[in-house]
């Protein structure tokens, strides 16, 4: 026999009546197994949802920071001949990090650690038509003109390729501008305002 309130029942209907009257005083004790499954659902609905609208902002993001430093290294290079290399330009992207004496570099080493750099989702390049000269650095690698680029690493990281000469106009174009030269207009590219 059970010893509960209800003697005259048995003891599983007399369990079940035990643990129906601690849920009622208590409230449910938990979630269901349907119920959890339910809520994974839900949420794995939103990020499904969610995911390429990130993967395009990203994507801006890397752009519009490609069109930066883009600008950032046709500035320096109007600075540089300017005021460095008698009307010349830096052939490689390292020359324009190093300072002359006293000074801040023409451009940030982010931008300067080597040859090519990888930045933002975007690899950026540099190079110009070979010319003889000295620069304010004690550099003798300059160009009578310059061409950079910028290709995105991936189509995860971007779709648009970027590029400046010495015209300093900043193109965008669905193929690489690697093959820009130094004060023409490219064939495939569209000048950004």
């Amino acid at each position: 026999m059970c010893d509960c309130q209800f003697p005259n029942r048995s003891r599983r209907t007399c369990e079940a009546g035990l643990l129906a009257t601690r849920r009622s005083r208590f409230g449910a004790s938990g979630f269901t197994l349907v119920e959890l499954l339910i809520v994974i659902a839900i949420i794995a609905v939103i990020a499904a949802l969610a995911i390429p609208g990130l993967l395009r902002a990203r994507i801006s993001g890397n752009e519009a920071s490609a069109i930066a430093s883009i600008r950032a290294i046709s500035t320096a290079q109007a600075t540089y001949s300017r005021s460095c290399a008698d009307g010349l330009y830096a052939k490689q992207l390292g020359d324009l990090g190093t300072a002359p004496s006293g000074q801040q570099p023409f451009l940030s080493p982010d931008l300067t650690v080597s040859a090519t750099v990888t930045k933002s989702g975007y690899t950026f390049s540099l190079d110009g038509t070979a010319a003889s000269g000295t620069t304010c650095t004690g550099s003798t690698d300059v160009a009578s003109g310059f061409h950079s680029w910028a290709n995105p690493i991936s189509s995860n990281q971007g779709v648009r390729y970027f590029g400046s000469n010495t015209t300093n106009t900043v193109w965008q174009s669905d193929t690489t501008l690697s093959g820009l030269t130094d004060g023409g207009t490219p064939s495939t590219g569209t000048p950004i305002q």
